[in-house]
């Protein structure tokens, strides 16, 4: 009995090892035909071909060429006014600059009131379209409104800019001044010994002017200020909730200062803007050579000047009109420089 059993284990012992290491070869040699049978693939990296390295090469020679001609344009335009206003530059000097007077008949040409007409009003607009530019920033990406509808009123914002400078010209002449008549009366009454209030509204005036350019520089400080209060990180926010932050609270004492450098440069960008209009500015403004703080007198801007008085301009005129586009120029470049300084010694604290 014993011999018969051990011979039956030792047999299904040696069937089971012939069963294993048959299914072992059979499995090596299903995978061996599978892998041969497989279609081989592709390399990741390749090098690229003679017509890829030659769209790369026109591509970048391409991109060069676009930059220097940008760049050479840029010079070619500064060349030509600064060519064109060289005799005014040599006849008037630096009194071209401190002078208030404009006569093409005496030859008499200063732009200093000019200067102040474009600053004031420039300065008097990015107050104004600051302030609420960044009110809609902060109403339309905080959460106050439902998604569809902050893409609404972005897209309504943005379409501002859409809108031609002599079509903002035409509505504050029709709609603005004669709104705005009636408060500057009563401001002037009971108010004048304001020098901000020391004249009435009779028509054309500095606030009309500044009122229409904050709406027209709108759009640009809205969209890069929501741009930079998007770019906030998002554990930021979730961090100053968790320590007991109101939304109030979080917005501005966290996430408005963590974008103001961004949001400087949009009062940059805007300023700039409001620096160079011209139509609706000439049309609004006054034409008015002087210097005063009063908002409701007519003023006179560079622009305006410029756009005004070049289809009339005689020889020795448009020289004085060249050299005062070489100021407006000089204005525009200072006040961009001076920006992007102050942006990038913020960006270096904020990194520090």
């Amino acid at each position: 009995m014993s011999d018969s059993r051990s011979d039956s284990r030792s047999d299904s012992r040696s069937e089971s090892r012939s069963d294993s290491r048959s299914e072992s070869r059979s499995d090596s040699t299903s995978d061996d035909g599978g892998a041969a049978g497989a279609p081989v693939a592709a390399p990741v990296a390749r090098p690229p071909s003679a017509m890829e390295r030659l769209s790369d090469r026109g591509f970048t020679g391409a991109t060069r060429i676009l930059t220097w001609g940008v760049v050479a344009l840029a010079g070619y335009i500064v060349w030509e006014i600064g060519g064109h206003a060289l005799p005014a530059i040599r006849e008037y000097g630096t009194g071209f600059l401190t002078g208030t007077e404009w006569d093409a008949n005496r030859q008499q040409f200063g732009i200093l009131a000019q200067i102040w007409g474009t600053v004031y009003s420039s300065l008097l607009a990015l107050l104004m379209a600051g302030f609420v530019g960044l009110t809609i920033a902060i109403f339309l990406t905080q959460g106050f409104l439902p998604r569809t509808l902050e893409t609404t009123f972005r897209y309504i914002v943005e379409l501002l800019a859409a809108v031609p400078s002599v079509v903002y010209g035409l509505w504050g002449i029709h709609v603005v001044i004669p709104l705005l008549r009636p408060v500057a009366e009563w401001l002037h009454a009971g108010f004048s010994w304001i020098p901000f209030f020391s004249t009435t509204l009779s028509g054309p005036g500095m606030f009309p002017a500044a009122l229409v350019l904050a709406i027209m520089i709108l759009p640009t400080v809205a969209a890069v200020s929501q741009d930079a209060l998007t770019a906030v990180p998002h554990k930021m926010k979730e961090a100053v909730y968790g320590i007991g932050a109101t939304r109030w609270e979080a917005i501005v004492k966290v996430i408005v200062p963590a974008a103001s450098t961004s949001i400087f440069g949009a009062m940059v960008l805007g300023l700039g803007r409001a620096l160079g209009e011209t139509m609706a500015l000439a049309m609004l403004v006054g034409n008015s050579n002087q210097i005063t703080l009063s908002l409701f007198s007519p003023a006179n801007t560079l622009a305006a000047a410029l756009a005004l008085n070049f289809p009339e301009a005689g020889r020795i005129e448009t020289q004085a009109l060249m050299y005062s586009a070489v100021v407006l120029l000089a204005i525009t470049l200072i006040v961009n420089v001076i920006g992007a300084a102050i942006v990038a010694r913020a960006t270096k604290r904020l990194e520090a």
